[in-house]
C-alpha cells in the first residue's frame, strides 16, 4: 500500500524517516525539521499506525513492500532511509529486498535478530482501557499505570489517543498490532543476501537492542556498516538525546 507522507524542506537530497511500534511520523517532526535545512525529508506512517489504513496483517515483508511502493511514488530517486526500532527492521529489509530505492541506510537502535516479545503488556493495557467516559488524557493515563510504570512511556503511548466530539479512541489498529507482536519482535527467517550501500547503526548506550553479539549478523547483511553509540540514550535515541543523535547522523547523510 502507499503510505501517508508528511514532507519537510524544499531542496537537498531525499531522506525518509520511519517510526517504531506505537509511533507515527509525527514522532520524527523535530528531527525532520532540523534535517530539512539541507534535505527534503519525508516522514512515513507505517501500516496500522498514524493515519495509515487499518489492514488485517502486518509482517516485515509487507511493510518493506509498502515502503518501496511509497518511495517509488515520491519520484525523488533513491533515498537515505532512516528507521527506528520496528521502523529500523523495516528499513533493513527494504534495503535488502529493494536496494534500488535506498541510497544509504540509517538504523536506529535495532538489529536484524529475534528479540523476546516486546510491548505485549502495553498493547493489552491499551486495549483494556475503558474509553467510554474519557474526557482527558489523564483519565486514560491512570488506567495504564499498573501495566506501564514509566510516565514517559505512558505519555508516548497516549499520543495515540484521539479525543474529539466523537469521544475517545485509539488511532492505531491495536488488535492487529497485538496479534503481530511475535512477528514484529522477530526477523524473517528467509532473508538472504546483503545490502552494499553505506549503512549506519545508531544505538543507545543504555539500551540492549544492539548488543555486541549482534555485530557479526549485522555486518553479514550490511558489509559497509558503521556503528555510533549515544552513551546516555536508551531505546528512543532520537527523542532522548536529539543533538547527539543529529551529530551522529547528519555527516552520514551528506
Amino acid at each position: 500500500m502507499k503510505l501517508p507522507v508528511t514532507s519537510y524542506g524544499e531542496s537537498g537530497s531525499p531522506v525518509v524517516v520511519m517510526h517504531g511500534l506505537f509511533g507515527s511520523g509525527r514522532n520524527w517532526m523535530t528531527v525532520a525539521r532540523r534535517l530539512s535545512s539541507a534535505h527534503r525529508v519525508f516522514a512515513f506512517d507505517l501500516r496500522n499506525h498514524g493515519t495509515s489504513p487499518h489492514v488485517d496483517t502486518m509482517t516485515y515483508p509487507e511493510m518493506a513492500e509498502d515502503v518501496q511502493e511509497t518511495i517509488s511514488s515520491l519520484g525523488v530517486g533513491p533515498v537515505a532511509l532512516v528507521g527506528h526500532s520496528m521502523g529500523g527492521k523495516t528499513a533493513m529489509l527494504t534495503a535488502l529486498r529493494y536496494p534500488e530505492v535506498v541510497d544509504r541506510l540509517v538504523v536506529v537502535d535495532a538489529a536484524p535478530v529475534v528479540y523476546p516479545p516486546q510491548f505485549t503488556q502495553y498493547a493489552a493495557a491499551m486495549r483494556a482501557a475503558d474509553l467510554s467516559n474519557v474526557q482527558r488524557r489523564s483519565d486514560v493515563d491512570a488506567q495504564l499505570v499498573e501495566a506501564v510504570e514509566s510516565p514517559g512511556t505512558r505519555a508516548f503511548l497516549l499520543q495515540n489517543l484521539i479525543l474529539d466530539d466523537a469521544g475517545a479512541r485509539w488511532r492505531p489498529n491495536l488488535p492487529v498490532i497485538e496479534a503481530a507482536l511475535p512477528d514484529l519482535s522477530g526477523w524473517p527467517s528467509d532473508v538472504t543476501g546483503s545490502y552494499d550501500g553505506p549503512t549506519l547503526v545508531v544505538y543507545g548506550g543504555k539500551s540492549d537492542y544492539v548488543k555486541h553479539d549482534y555485530r557479526a549478523t549485522i555486518e553479514a547483511y550490511f558489509p559497509r556498516v558503521e556503528f555510533a553509540v549515544i552513551p546516555e540514550a536508551g531505546h528512543w535515541v532520537h527523542a532522548e538525546r536529539l543533538d547527539d543523535f543529529l551529530a551522529a547522523v547528519t555527516p552520514f547523510l551528506g
